[in-house]
């Protein structure tokens, strides 16, 4: 039976280079140490004893860059935490360029976090994260293109800032605030002077809509249901009162 042998042996020497990638995986295969090419997925077949193979996932992954400790450029220290977004874009150069490929884009984004901290204020730290964010991705993208890396975005989470600074930062937002409530308190103040005098000129123009004015006032007196009346005379009858009273002192004298 050497000829069932031999055929056991083939077909042993077969089902042990038989080899399974997920569709999320590719395999980088080297044949007695050179790079032979990047299989899967699906099935497919290594020579057994001559090739071996290193499996790259090539989905995205994400990475929380560990809390950091860095100072900006106005000398103010503050720890700031991110999130990485990466994916293998070319497995082969992921194996053959740079040993552990994860650990590298990770102290990447690392340095470069820090980095572009150091050159923003505070004030442009906490309010324009979207463009640092996209400053931090386009360096760590171009520095890890040679290794066939893609980042695909740089989010930073939280920046923790120093409680007196937070203390300092909370009575500015309020001067602030208050400084606003009083602008708009003036210019209605103005708005309303201008206005009462623009209707004082008209009533004075027509004394028939002062008059009005004033009956008016009493209806909106008597509408809250107060126990004080008011009795507004008209400006003519003070004014007649008043000439009738000084030519009766007049004639009281002469007498």
């Amino acid at each position: 039976m050497p000829w069932q042998i031999a055929v056991g042996l083939v077909v042993g020497f077969v089902l042990l280079g038989l080899r399974v990638a997920q569709e999320y995986e590719r395999a980088v295969v080297f044949r007695l140490g050179r790079f032979a090419g990047v299989r899967g997925p699906g099935l497919y077949w290594n020579i057994p004893f001559f090739e071996w193979q290193t499996k790259v996932d090539i989905r995205t992954v994400t990475v929380d860059v560990e809390p950091q400790e860095t100072i900006t450029k106005d000398s103010v220290t503050v720890r700031v935490n991110a999130v990485l977004w990466y994916r293998v874009a070319n497995p082969e150069r992921a194996i053959i360029a740079v040993e552990r490929y994860d650990r590298a884009t990770y102290q990447v984004a690392l340095t470069t976090l820090r980095n572009i901290i150091g050159q923003h204020d505070l004030d442009e730290v906490l309010r324009s994260r979207d463009a640092i964010n996209t400053t931090i991705k386009g360096i760590v993208d171009q520095l890890t293109d040679p290794w066939g890396i893609v980042v695909e975005m740089v989010e930073m989470k939280d920046v923790e800032i120093p409680e007196a600074m937070q203390r300092a930062m909370a009575r500015e937002a309020e001067a602030v605030r208050e400084k606003r409530a009083r602008i708009i308190k003036a210019e209605a103040e103005r708005d309303s002077s201008v206005k009462l005098a623009e209707a004082a000129a008209a009533m004075a123009a027509n004394p028939a809509a002062l008059e009005l004015r004033r009956l008016q006032t009493i209806a909106e007196v008597g509408a809250e249901h107060n126990s004080t009346t008011l009795l507004v005379m008209p400006a003519e009858f003070i004014q007649a009162a008043k000439a009738v009273a000084d030519r009766a002192g007049v004639t009281g004298k002469s007498t």
